[in-house]
C-alpha cells in the first residue's frame, strides 16, 4: 500500500446496489438498498434495508429477486429513510455496477420528495472495460466467472454488493495500484458543464440513441436534439463544439436536461421531429412545422391540356396524384417557374400567369410551344408535362395497411416497433403483443413533410432492400400489419 495521498486511501467508497419493481426510474420503485462502505482497503460499515415501493411487485420481478409483496408490506417507505440514506452517502464515492441504473433510481426517489441528490459516481462496468479492454462482456455474471470470484446471491442487494467489491479488490491487486488508481481517477473526473447544472448531469445520461431536451429557468424548453449516443452528444454542447452565439445563449440559460431513450436512430429522428413541431423549443429553427404545406395538382382543362394548380388540402391516401411538397406558396411557384423555363411549357396553363385572352408571355418570347393557343399537339404537350414533373411525383403508400418498423438495441435490450401508415408515424410500441390491441381509428395524426421524407428513405431504401442498402443487417426490419382502422389526418 503506497503512503502518498491517493483516491484509494483517502476516499470512502460506498458500494451500493438496489432492487426495483422494474427498469424505468420514471415509474418503477426501489424495493431494497444494500451498501458496503470501503476505505483504504478495509470495509468500514454496512447499511441495508427493504423498502415498501407503494406499488405491486410483478410475479416476474418477485421470481427474479426473491422479494415478495409480503416481504415489503411492513418495510419503510423511501421517504422514511431518505434522511438517513443521504447522511450515509454524504461525501462518499457512489459505486455501482451499471451505475446509471442505480444512481438514476436513487435520484428519482429523492426527486419524488422534491429533493435533489448528487455525488461522485464510479461505475464498475466502466472500470472493468477500462482495465480489461480485451474482454467483450462486463456484466456481473461474466466478472464472477472470468475472475473466479466467490458465488453470491445474485439479484439481492447485498449479494451484488459483495460481488462488486470482490471484483474491485481483485482488479486492484491484479492490475496494481498505479494503473488501478489512474483508471479510477479518470472515471471520476467530471467534464466541464454549465455552472447552473448539477455536476453529475452527464453521468446520468444514457450512452444509446434517443432524444434529449434542454430546459431553462421556469422549465422553459430551450432545445430538442437527437443522437445515437445521448451522453456524448450532450457533452459536445459543453466542449466547444457549439461555440456559436446561439450555443453560448443555450449554455447560459440551461438549468435542466432530460431525455427519452429509443431503440434506434429512426425512432430518435421521428421523436425529435415530433417534439420540435409540437413543443416549439426556443432555439430550434430547423424542422419547425410549416403552417400550410403546398403541393401541385395536375388536371386537364376543357381542351384536354394538362394544367397545374396549387393545393393545400393534401389527401395522404392519394399522394401519387400530387407533385412536390412545399413549405410555402412562394416555394411552389419557384419550382413551377424552374420547370416551365427548363422544358418550354406554358406559363398560363401552369398557373404562373393570370387568365387572359391570347398566348402566354413566354410564347411571345419563343419559350412556349403554343399550347396556350392550341398550336401544340395535346398528347405531345401532356407527355412533355408528365416527363417534366415525374421527379416531383409523391410516392403512394405501397402496402395494403400499416407497417411496423422494428428497431432493436442489443446493448440496452430495448425494442421499438414504429407503426407507420401513409408515410405518417402513428404509434410506437415495445412488444409485438401490443399490436393486437392497436387501432388507428380515431387517432389524430399530422401529415408532415420532414417525416414523409424520412420514412420514404427508411422504408423504400431499407425495408425493401434496394440497391442502396449496403448494410442490410444493420438496418431496421419491418413487418406488414393488418388493416387496423384509418387515423384522422391533420394537415399542419
Amino acid at each position: 500500500m503506497t503512503s502518498k495521498s491517493t483516491v484509494l486511501n483517502t476516499a470512502t467508497f460506498a458500494f451500493l446496489d438496489i432492487e426495483t419493481t422494474g427498469g424505468n426510474a420514471s415509474w418503477d420503485r426501489v424495493t431494497e438498498i444494500g451498501i458496503r462502505f470501503w476505505r483504504a482497503g478495509e470495509v468500514v460499515g454496512e447499511w441495508q434495508t427493504l423498502l415498501n415501493p407503494e406499488t405491486r411487485i410483478s410475479p416476474f420481478i418477485e421470481h427474479l429477486t426473491g422479494i415478495s409483496n409480503e416481504m415489503v408490506s411492513a418495510a419503510p417507505r423511501f421517504e422514511e429513510i431518505a434522511d438517513d440514506l443521504e447522511a450515509q452517502l454524504k461525501g462518499t464515492v457512489f459505486v455501482a455496477h451499471n451505475a446509471r441504473f442505480d444512481y438514476g433510481f436513487i435520484k428519482a426517489e429523492f426527486r419524488r420528495l422534491g429533493r435533489l441528490f448528487s455525488g461522485k459516481v464510479l461505475c464498475t462496468v466502466k472500470l472493468s472495460r477500462r482495465l480489461y479492454p480485451e474482454f467483450r462482456r462486463h456484466n456481473m455474471d461474466a466478472l464472477i466467472a472470468r475472475h473466479g470470484l466467490a458465488q453470491v446471491q445474485r439479484h439481492r442487494a447485498m449479494g451484488d454488493v459483495s460481488a462488486m467489491l470482490a471484483f474491485f479488490e481483485h482488479a486492484r491487486a491484479e492490475r496494481g495500484d498505479e494503473r488501478f488508481e489512474s483508471a479510477v481517477r479518470e472515471l471520476l473526473q467530471s467534464p466541464s458543464i454549465p455552472s447552473h447544472l448539477p455536476p453529475d448531469t452527464l453521468q446520468e445520461l444514457p450512452r444509446g440513441p434517443g432524444v434529449y431536451r434542454f430546459y431553462g429557468e421556469n422549465d422553459v424548453l430551450l432545445y430538442v436534439g437527437k443522437s445515437t449516443n445521448i451522453a456524448q452528444r450532450v457533452a459536445s454542447h459543453f466542449s466547444g463544439d457549439h461555440n456559436s452565439a446561439r450555443g453560448v445563449r443555450i449554455s447560459e440559460s440551461l438549468r435542466r436536461v432530460d431525455w427519452t431513450e429509443t431503440a434506434g436512430e429512426l425512432g430518435a429522428l421521428l421523436l425529435e421531429l415530433k417534439q420540435i413541431k409540437t413543443l416549439k423549443p426556443m432555439f430550434n429553427r430547423r424542422s419547425r412545422a410549416a403552417k400550410n404545406l403546398v403541393s401541385i395538382d395536375l388536371s386537364k382543362n376543357d381542351a384536354g391540356y394538362l394544367q397545374a394548380r396549387l393545393v393545400r388540402e393534401i389527401e395522404p391516401h392519394r399522394l401519387g396524384d400530387y407533385f412536390g411538397l412545399f413549405r410555402s406558396k412562394r416555394d411552389a411557384e419557384r419550382a413551377l417557374s424552374g420547370i416551365t423555363a427548363k422544358n418550354e411549357l406554358c406559363n398560363k396553363l401552369l398557373g404562373l400567369e393570370p387568365e387572359h385572352e391570347g398566348a402566354c408571355f413566354q410564347c411571345a418570347l419563343g419559350r412556349c410551344m403554343g399550347a396556350c393557343e392550341g398550336w401544340e399537339n395535346v398528347e405531345r404537350y401532356n407527355l412533355r408535362v408528365q416527363i417534366a414533373f415525374h421527379g416531383l411525383r409523391l410516392k403512394t403508400w405501397p402496402w395494403k395497411g400499416p407497417v411496423g418498423i422494428v428497431e432493436q438495441n442489443a446493448r440496452s435490450g430495448r425494442t421499438d416497433i414504429l407503426v407507420v401508415y401513409n408515410w405518417m408515424h402513428v404509434a410506437t410500441l415495445h412488444h409485438e403483443d401490443e399490436l393486437h390491441d392497436l387501432s388507428l381509428r380515431g387517432q389524430a395524426v399530422t401529415f408532415d413533410l420532414d417525416s414523409y421524407k424520412l420514412l420514404i428513405s427508411a422504408l423504400m431504401d431499407r425495408g425493401k432492400g434496394g440497391k442502396g442498402n449496403k448494410d442490410r443487417e444493420m438496418r431496421p426490419s419491418f413487418i406488414e400489419l393488418p388493416a387496423i382502422g384509418e387515423p384522422d389526418v391533420l394537415m399542419p
